[in-house]
């Protein structure tokens, strides 16, 4: 299996799901019908056994609790990481309320990520098919991510991050808000897949973790938990308390996003 037929086989499987676009039997509101959720996906292919995986284990980064690549699986030789950019109506949609997310966004982030599940469990099945061990780390029964310091030591942070592994694997750099900004933007969602198959890796087109980052500080003005700074970044608690508020009134669905819209990085590189 090579680079092409493995995006050809993502690429149609979004363009024919039906879970790309928001149903009536899923709606909460009438206007979101219909609507697309995910644009086709960009990929970039990391070697596992890049250094910076190894990186990523410092203190000052995630910390020792992040596993390797091949801690996840022995004996493998590629990351594939992947982004699912969002259309532009689920990504219009969030810039009319700026103290709320909207409804196509809440179904974007929630519904859009079901279906980027199933999509990771879609590649990994066809790897396997193929005759290379596959396995997808944020799904795997050993992964664990928290946002609650009441769980783990560690606050924010997880034993795999999609955003730091598609930094590694070339596909782009950290912005202001923490999101990673790549060339299709950062409105979107992170997915990726650890395999056995060997696919030459991407050059990584950066040197800096946020060159791609030109701080101008709209993601910082569009917050409405003001949980940015130019100064400091971002606050992840005060995003969290937010993030916990939606929750509270839309569960099981949830998101904000307006550090991703409306700003130079939504759709592109600044």
């Amino acid at each position: 299996m090579e680079k092409h037929s493995l995006i050809k086989i993502a690429e149609e499987f979004i363009e024919r799901s039906p879970d790309n676009y928001i149903t009536k039997e899923i709606a909460i509101s009438d206007s979101v019908i219909g609507m697309r959720i995910f644009d086709a996906p960009m990929f970039a292919f990391g070697a596992a056994d890049d250094e910076y995986f190894t990186r990523l284990k410092q203190p000052s980064i995630i910390g020792e609790h992040f596993l390797h690549p091949q801690e996840w699986l022995p004996g493998a030789k590629t990351v594939i990481s992947f982004f699912l950019p969002y259309s532009e109506e689920i990504k219009n949609s969030n810039k009319k309320d700026t103290s709320w997310p909207s409804a196509a966004w809440l179904h974007g982030r929630t519904d859009g990520q079901l279906l980027l599940n199933k999509l990771c469990l879609y590649l990994k099945s066809k790897l396997i098919e193929a005759g290379y061990n596959a396995v997808v780390p944020s799904l795997d029964e050993r992964f664990w991510s928290n946002s609650d310091s009441s769980q783990y030591a560690v606050k924010f942070t997880s034993n795999w991050s999609e955003r730091h592994v598609a930094f590694v694997c070339g596909l782009g750099t950290f912005g202001l808000s923490k999101g990673l900004i790549t060339p299709k933007g950062t409105a979107g969602r992170l997915g990726s897949v650890i395999t056995e198959l060997y696919l030459e890796p991407n050059k990584r087109e950066y040197q800096s973790f946020d060159e791609y980052c030109n701080m101008c500080g709209e993601c910082a003005e569009n917050c409405p938990a003001n949980a940015i700074t130019t100064e400091n970044g971002k606050n992840h608690v005060l995003c969290s308390n937010f993030l916990n508020r939606i929750t509270e009134i839309h569960k099981p669905r949830n998101g904000c996003g307006k550090c991703q819209v409306d700003v130079p990085c939504e759709s592109g590189i600044p």
